[in-house]
């Protein structure tokens, strides 16, 4: 695939990013392009491998090695490198609904189980992919395609993040009549109102929702299943109804000070800011009273948790225009290689600076994290309003018996931090419960819709479930893969059999 000798005569390079104290003054993406022929080129590195881990999609050690819904990745690299977009959109196409969400959002296993990444640098396959679609929406290749035939068979979708909508583009190609209930006032999910505009554009969300709309799937917004309309009334209008409610739930930090003013949920803080600058139409986050979100403007900000969630919280907080930033993690740093007991194909787990912290680190002069250290409790003043956390260093032990390790903590490591705002960014804990309780599906151990990948069945007849909702938080590509795969199992039992992928 690619120029058979291409990897050993051209260096991997990716487009430059805007500077990091330039680009958190808006809120506009970052990522500047490339010119075809750069992506040519980039394309050309492209081994002839034998074996193509990076569209494995395999699970290893408990995280994905490879692609998770399987691109055709050395196909449509090949593909670029000839300079046949057109050909390389539709084999991105087959397996990917939505590629100009994972080429912007996608940590890109596919990288880290580069074959050419044992000896070199691996293919800018995320860039690529970025770039394919792009292309296809301004030559105009990406055009509405509705079924030819109906099946007559209704379907409800409970959630429109990723993996709603690739359960619902799906189960439209293959003739159903979908409807997608969503409770905030835009379609989206996580892509709208949890990742950050500068991370993925609300134009590019809202474009690809008005295509599936063209195509005949109908959207109902501000309208909370479980709530607005009951579960019974769900399973009396339709033939099927696919969960794909997120885990929206997100995990709490119960310890003294929890109630004070300035201690936020990281989803209130990044929803909140995005709906105010969707709603106000000069793109600019406002530190007045314009809007309802939380400011983080001139306020020392503390963020609890190194994941991405935390990182968009760095991010935000850095274009309101924090006084100070610290992020704090509970784990060590990671190594800034791969170790023995991390090798390839395995996802590197790696030191590495996100945008968050490179724009912290220009603007404040060092990486935000600080790593092994515990919040012990909030402290607040006489209006309740935050002043400050205590915390401790923490070091991991391990047990005789080669147990889990314990949470140990290091006398006299106390610190006492200033903050007027703490965003809790520790992950989340499953679905929330009402429309849950109310289908009567069976949950699993961790609180998930219990239902089997593959299958993706409850134990409801005719109900299935989909996303972050059965498997647990989990990146934007599993969720299209389980969305996907949700769809084709829907569509085998009302219909006995499927041409679904």
């Amino acid at each position: 695939m690619g120029k058979p000798t291409g990897f050993m005569e051209f260096e991997r390079e990716v487009a430059a990013d805007v500077a990091p104290l330039e680009r958190v003054k808006h809120w506009g993406e970052f990522h500047l392009h490339f010119s075809d022929d750069k992506l040519q080129t980039q394309g050309a590195r492209c081994m002839d491998c034998g074996i193509p881990f990076c569209h494995t999609g395999t699970l290893i050690s408990g995280m994905a090695s490879g692609c998770p819904i399987n691109n055709l990745i050395p196909e449509w690299n090949d593909l670029v490198y000839q300079g046949r977009w057109r050909d390389a959109l539709d084999r991105l196409h087959k397996t990917n609904n939505f590629p100009e969400f994972t080429g912007r959002v996608c940590p890109a296993p596919c990288e880290g189980s580069c074959t050419l990444g044992l000896i070199d640098t691996p293919v800018t396959i995320k860039s690529i992919e970025a770039a394919i679609i792009d292309k296809g929406f301004k030559e105009g290749w990406v055009q509405p395609d509705p079924p030819a035939v109906r099946t007559g068979k209704k379907v409800a979708v409970v959630g429109s993040g990723p993996s709603g909508l690739a359960c619902a583009a799906q189960l439209n190609h293959a003739g159903h009549w979908v409807t997608v209930y969503e409770r905030a006032d835009r379609v989206g999910g996580l892509l709208m109102y949890g990742i950050p505009n500068m991370k993925l554009d609300k134009n590019y969300v809202q474009r690809r929702v008005d295509l599936m709309a063209a195509e005949g799937v109908k959207f109902v917004t501000g309208c909370e299943v479980g709530k607005d309309i009951s579960a019974a009334q769900l399973s009396e209008e339709f033939d099927a109804i696919v969960l794909c409610l997120g885990a929206t739930k997100p995990r709490d930090l119960p310890i003294e000070g929890r109630e004070l003013k300035g201690v936020h949920f990281a989803m209130e803080f990044l929803g909140a800011n995005t709906k105010n600058l969707l709603d106000n139409a000069n793109g600019q986050v406002q530190n007045g009273p314009i809007g309802s979100y939380i400011s983080a403007a001139g306020k020392d900000v503390i963020v609890i948790g190194g994941g991405d969630t935390g990182t968009d919280c760095v991010g935000t907080s850095m274009r309101h225009g924090c006084k100070t930033l610290a992020q704090f993690e509970i784990l060590p740093q990671p190594a800034m290689e791969r170790q023995p007991d991390n090798p390839w194909p395995e996802w590197p787990k790696v030191y590495k600076m996100d945008y968050g912290q490179e724009e912290a680190a220009a603007r404040f002069g060092d990486d935000p994290r600080t790593y092994l250290i515990s919040t012990k409790k909030f402290v607040g003043d006489e209006n309740g309003n935050l002043k400050e956390l205590h915390t401790v260093e923490i070091e991991w032990v391990f047990g005789d018996n080669g147990g889990r390790p314990q949470l140990h903590e290091i006398p006299g490591s106390e610190k006492v931090w200033p903050a007027q705002l703490v965003l809790l960014a520790m992950g989340f804990l499953g679905p929330e419960d009402q429309l849950v309780e109310q289908l009567g599906v069976v949950r699993d151990p961790r609180s998930n819709v219990q239902a089997d990948h593959g299958k993706f069945s409850t134990s409801v007849e005719g109900v299935f479930a989909a996303g972050d909702c059965r498997r647990g938080q989990s990146l934007v590509v599993w969720a299209i893969n389980e969305g996907r795969g949700a769809a084709r199992e829907c569509d085998r039992w009302l219909m006995g059999e499927t041409n679904l992928p």
